[in-house]
């Protein structure tokens, strides 16, 4: 049903940007989004949809507040979470640095 909806809207505003039928065109299309907007079959559909995202707001905000606090504990290193794990009690061994390049041959 959502796909259906959404086709219809994008064939709709395709219509709008497209046409070159000019001013009348756009004011009959105008007038038949509003009578089906206004129609109270929609607006009850359209009144569910509201009363659902009002039950379920707090829900997002706790997700996407936990998130980012989660996010921001592995940028900070604070998560222990997201550090690598050592084992045994001795340190990482350092780097060892990269050779020193060999000259180029002088021989002919």
């Amino acid at each position: 049903m959502r796909g259906k909806i959404l086709f219809v809207a994008g064939l709709g505003i395709g219509y709008v940007l497209g046409t070159r039928a000019g001013r009348e065109q756009y004011e009959k299309l105008k007038g038949q989004v509003a009578r089906l907007w206004n129609d109270p079959r929609v607006q009850k559909q359209v009144d569910v949809v509201e009363e659902y995202v009002k039950d379920k707001a707090p829900d997002v905000v706790g997700y996407v507040a936990d998130g980012a606090k989660k996010v921001a504990r592995q940028v900070s290193g604070r998560d222990p979470a997201s550090r690598p794990a050592r084992t045994g009690s001795t340190p990482p061994a350092a780097p060892t640095p990269p050779a020193a390049p060999t000259p180029p041959s002088t021989e002919s």
